[in-house]
């Protein structure tokens, strides 16, 4: 999960648990940690190869923009097939089917209001209940 505000990472969280899945949620706060995470301290990706990832991706980050990470991601060979979610505020529609042409697989907007944010998170949770998650390895 890379999500720069911890009150949404935390409320995102909660409702994805709530939903059944108890995957291991690695949190991040900025692109560069979840890069290097994502890609390895080499970059090439194959520290993830094979490995079953799913992507919760705010586009708003302090240090680059979640559509960078989303071109880095489906760009490399041992990433690409990993499914993203992008979570964020922008609902600029040039934004969101740039993301779509990029391979994201799924755009919540999340609305500025706290109420509306959470319900927008139940439903991601309702939806994750519905779908098959893999379990890690």
């Amino acid at each position: 999960m890379v999500e720069d505000d911890e009150g949404h990472a935390r409320l995102i969280e909660k409702n994805i648990r709530r939903a059944g899945v108890n995957n291991p949620i690695v949190p991040f706060a900025n692109g560069t940690q979840a890069l290097e995470f994502l890609l390895g301290p080499d970059g090439s990706g194959s520290a993830n190869a094979g490995r079953q990832l799913l992507i919760l991706l705010d586009l708003n980050l302090p240090d680059m923009t979640g559509v960078d990470i989303l071109q880095r991601v489906k760009a490399n060979e041992h990433t690409r097939r990993s499914p993203v979610v992008i979570l964020t505020t922008t609902d600029d529609e040039r934004e969101i089917q740039r993301c779509y042409d990029l391979g994201a697989n799924v755009y919540i907007t999340k609305p500025v209001d706290y109420e509306g944010f959470a319900n927008a998170i139940r439903q991601l949770g309702l939806f994750f209940s519905v779908m098959q998650v893999p379990e890690t390895a």
